[in-house]
């Protein structure tokens, strides 16, 4: 480990807690959470392979997923300083390491919007400089944990992703008391009329529902357009170019999560790849990611709350 990395490395421990299962990894002193997501009973399609063939082949697996990112406002880092210690770390818990890559080796842009990767800002990825690592605990073919590792540096700072997922889960304890409770319908900033309103909401509130778009039913094909919606989004990207957005696709509930998170975030890419290639906005401005129906904005009890439901969003990233 060079000198570099031991001033900034394992000093304190952040807990990645999953039921019933303490996971504790070593980050930089300073590091700062961003986001924490756990769930009891849920899927992560482990990458073991870099992307090939117009896929990344992984291992799926079910149980209590725990996810974390964190952001360390260091610059001058590469990704293999903020990735070292870490696989270090998971090694010395008994994880083996199963796959690792470094950005082109990996697919690049490919394999980055085939793997999951929480959204910005509390997660960004540099395309040509971020470095992933899946290890297992237990056999390869059914580990009893698993783990996904994403880091990525900027000139400014390095961004660290981690999932954890622990497949020790009764899942039949859980299913009988999984609950949903409808959303009611908010007051949530569609897109405006005009171009002022449209920089107004998307700057104010961080994110813009393009309300406008049409989707083929059940598929990720963008229909022909025109619309109002991409043509004032594109005209604020190409006034502000400090700015940066993530696409991100909403399902309604109808189906299971995996496919309709898969089909939000192909409609997220749908749009990005109109604003890419009609309007020329730079693909490195642009993500795309799918939340499936875990974020409604209204009940899915209703065919007009499902409406409300599919669609997708402009969200707001950091300005580095």
């Amino acid at each position: 480990m060079t000198g570099l990395v031991r001033r900034l490395c394992i000093i304190g421990l952040a807990a990645l807690a999953a039921p019933g299962h303490a996971f504790d990894i070593s980050l930089p002193v300073g590091a700062i959470l961003t986001v924490e997501r756990a769930t009891t009973l849920d899927s992560f399609d482990a990458p073991v392979g870099a992307f090939a063939d117009g896929v990344v082949p992984v291992v799926t697996l079910e149980g209590a997923i725990t996810r974390r990112a964190w952001r360390i406002p260091t610059g001058g880092l590469t990704p293999l300083q903020v990735m070292l210690p870490l696989r270090e770390n998971l090694i010395e818990l008994g994880y083996e390491p199963v796959f690792e890559c470094a950005a082109e080796a990996c697919g690049g842009f490919d394999f980055r919007f085939a793997t999951e990767v929480l959204p910005g800002p509390n997660m960004y990825v540099n395309i040509s400089r971020y470095r992933y690592l899946t290890a297992f605990l237990g056999s390869r073919e059914a580990p009893a944990r698993a783990v996904g590792v994403l880091v990525s540096v900027t000139s400014a700072s390095a961004y660290v992703q981690v999932i954890l997922a622990d497949t020790g889960v009764d899942v039949e304890d859980l299913l009988p008391d999984r609950q949903v409770s409808p959303v009611e319908p908010t007051g949530l900033p569609d897109v405006a009329t005009n171009g002022g309103a449209t920089e107004d909401k998307l700057l104010e509130n961080g994110f813009l529902i393009l309300r406008d778009l049409d989707f083929a039913t059940g598929t990720s094909d963008l229909g022909p357009g025109p619309y109002a919606s991409l043509d004032r989004l594109a005209a604020l990207l190409k006034d502000r170019a400090d700015l940066r957005v993530a696409l991100v696709g909403h399902t309604d509930t109808v189906g299971g999560l995996a496919p309709n998170i898969e089909l939000s975030r192909a409609r997220a890419r749908s749009v990005r790849a109109r604003l890419i290639e009609d309007y020329g906005i730079s693909a490195v401005r642009l993500d795309a990611e799918g939340m499936g129906y875990l974020a409604p904005v209204a009940s899915n009890l209703t065919p007009e709350g499902r409406e409300q439901n599919r669609r997708v969003e402009a969200v707001l990233l950091n300005m580095e």
